[in-house]
């Protein structure tokens, strides 16, 4: 892994951009027949079974085996519009390597690595895998043109419906593009199925705000269906004293400042704490290391077992360097006389009774306070939801996670549909990239559905 450190030498641009790039090299054509040539193909896959979108793991592989990458890129997108970003970022150990039969015998078929060799050769030679279905007179909105947006795009244009997705950014691909680090997935890869979108007749109008550059009642009034994917908003505040300090960052910007060039110079040398331990934590910390900072400590109010961030991602920034403080609460964040960061002022803490959610409730030692020496603080403990948007829409939600109905993903207005993060919680699916694209696939269908129906009633 190639990684450039202050303390080895002094640190140029050039060496800053060679920290973000894709840290897990690609398979070379002889590495990925010899791998496929060890997938057993399985009848009764339970790879398949393991993935969120069921692609057809077997088909592709065996297809990579016989030198068919086209093919093979078409399975994998087939069944995920965002297959080539899912080959980075999907926790492949947990969902379908960790299903993988061979997982008993030897090793389990990298299957991660297989999809992307796939989908990196169509990348590479631009090809364009799908086509519109014929035009049946139908509109459909889509508020986000994240994961779940383009995966109900991309299904609902096949299927011959007139789409328009509505995105705030500059840019598409939602947290693909700006909210996954570059080392772990290239801006490119989730541009290129945007293109793959955009290239079936899609309208993405970006740089448009719902609320601000288009009313909701436009929307809603002005297309046959509307599809909420606006996934969640900023990091909520800590809440405590010296949160105004000038030093202070959100996570998600964070990361998003660092998906696109020029890299900021100013933090090499620096002692940077981030708070939180979910995965977005582990990426503010592992970006703060690419970015030539001396120190980064993360701290979390409580122990490494009950941290979100997957397995993977812990193992990464620790040997990044990162420096993990457990049971560890902020209290205060200490400025100097211009009003900048130079410490986090912390209590330990003791894991108590379980909480609401089953977790044991973490609670402040008497006298145990000390104090992190910082020149900045990364906030990274969740994200707050839309609720005024959601609000505005007229739909039912539970402190803004939006009720739908399971089977269908319609919400109290039977004419809106919602994927994506704005409907995760409340037992409905996790937050994870390859959930939402399933979601938006399933939301194209259900829409469909409902349209053949009205056509046989008529």
């Amino acid at each position: 892994m190639h990684l450039n450190r202050v303390k080895n030498k002094k640190i140029s641009v050039e060496d800053l951009t060679l920290n973000f790039r894709e840290i897990e090299p690609a398979l070379t054509e002889t590495e990925a027949i010899n791998e496929s040539n060890r997938c057993l193909y399985c009848y009764d896959a339970p790879c398949i079974k393991a993935c969120p979108t069921s692609i057809n793991i077997p088909s592709f592989i065996k297809k990579i085996a016989s030198g068919n990458l086209k093919g093979s890129a078409k399975v994998i997108m087939e069944a995920n519009p965002v297959g080539a970003s899912c080959a980075r970022v999907c926790p492949t150990e947990e969902l379908c390597e960790g299903a993988c039969v061979l997982n008993d015998a030897s090793l389990p078929i990298m299957i991660g690595n297989l999809q992307r060799h796939a989908t990196n050769w169509a990348i590479q030679n631009n090809e364009q895998l799908f086509e519109a279905g014929e035009a049946n007179g139908q509109t459909v909105a889509i508020v986000g043109g994240g994961p779940g947006g383009l995966s109900a795009a991309r299904e609902l244009a096949r299927l011959g419906y007139q789409v328009t997705i509505f995105e705030a950014k500059e840019k598409a691909g939602g947290l693909d593009t700006f909210g996954i680090v570059s080392f772990r997935l290239p801006q490119e890869v989730s541009l290129w199925e945007v293109e793959q979108v955009e290239n079936l007749g899609v309208e993405i109008r970006t740089n448009t705000m719902v609320g601000r550059d288009i009313s909701v009642e436009e929307i809603v009034n002005g297309y046959d269906k509307v599809v909420l994917a606006i996934g969640m908003s900023k990091v909520p505040m800590l809440g405590i004293e010296g949160e105004d300090a000038d030093g202070v960052y959100d996570a998600i910007d964070w990361v998003e400042s660092t998906k696109t060039p020029p890299l900021d110079q100013q933090f090499i040398g620096k002692k940077i704490v981030v708070v939180g331990a979910g995965n977005t934590a582990i990426d503010a910390a592992t970006c703060s290391v690419r970015l030539g900072a001396g120190d980064v400590k993360m701290v979390y109010r409580r122990t490494e077992a009950e941290m979100t961030a997957y397995e993977f991602e812990y193992e990464f920034a620790k040997q990044d360097g990162v420096e993990f403080r457990w049971l560890t609460q902020p209290v205060k964040i200490l400025k100097d006389a211009q009003g900048k960061v130079e410490g986090l002022q912390c209590v330990r803490m003791e894991l108590g009774e379980p909480d609401e959610s089953g977790r044991r409730r973490p609670v402040a030692v008497e006298g145990s306070e000390f104090t992190i020496e910082a020149d900045a603080v990364i906030k990274a403990i969740g994200q707050t939801r839309y609720v005024n948007l959601i609000e505005e829409f007229g739909l039912e939600h539970n402190w803004g996670i939006v009720k739908i109905n399971m089977d269908t993903y319609q919400t109290s207005n039977p004419k809106i549909y919602a994927v994506g993060d704005v409907i995760f919680g409340d037992g409905q699916g996790d937050a994870m990239v390859v959930t939402a694209a399933n979601q938006g696939k399933l939301t194209a269908h259900s829409i469909h559905q409902e349209f053949i129906n009205q056509q046989v009633t008529v």
